[in-house]
């Protein structure tokens, strides 16, 4: 695994990430069967084909380690292979002893009445969060569907105060992503 990487809008390149301090790897769409089985569970409760899928990234929190809040669109208007990111999925491959939530600062709403609200980390009591379950797959919306970028979409990954976080990132596209 490597240290993870983000996307430059100014190169077009991915560079190492100063906001995401886990390690991951990249899997080619339709890599092997379980990848294909995976992405094609995707596409049938996202109604997004198989083929607007990017390979599915695989993370590792370690102790410490977190992810900055930030937005999955695009924010500049090049993206010729596959258009913008429109969706999401978010799946847990691991419990987290403590920490490593998913946070939604800019959400509306609130888990305060959830039996675990007061155990959150300070980073999990902004906006919305969500508690790293291992099975569990987190699907949200990058744009509107007018195709506007959804603000409401920024999310970041609190610190793991315990444990390991292992997850797996599939971003869908509005057109088909050519592999």
């Amino acid at each position: 695994m490597r240290r993870s990487a983000v996307f430059d809008i100014t190169t077009g390149k991915n560079i190492e990430s100063r906001g995401r301090t886990s390690s991951g790897t990249f899997l080619a769409r339709g890599c092997d069967k379980i990848i294909r089985d995976i992405e094609k569970r995707i596409a049938d409760f996202t109604f997004i084909p198989v083929e607007h899928g990017e390979g599915l990234q695989i993370l590792h929190y370690e102790v410490g380690q977190k992810f900055v809040p930030h937005y999955d669109y695009f924010r500049d208007e090049y993206n010729p292979n596959g258009g913008q990111r429109i969706a999401t999925v978010l799946m847990y491959l691991s419990d987290v002893e403590e920490g490593g939530e998913t946070v939604f600062p800019a959400a509306k709403g609130t888990l305060s009445p959830v039996p675990w609200w007061n155990r959150l980390p300070g980073c999990g009591k902004g906006g919305l969060s969500i508690k790293p379950k291992m099975g569990d797959a987190l699907l949200f919306w990058n744009v509107k569907p007018d195709g506007a970028s959804d603000k409401s979409s920024l999310h970041g990954g609190c610190p793991v105060i315990k444990g390991n976080k292992w997850s797996c990132t599939k971003w869908l596209r509005a057109h088909e992503y050519k592999i």
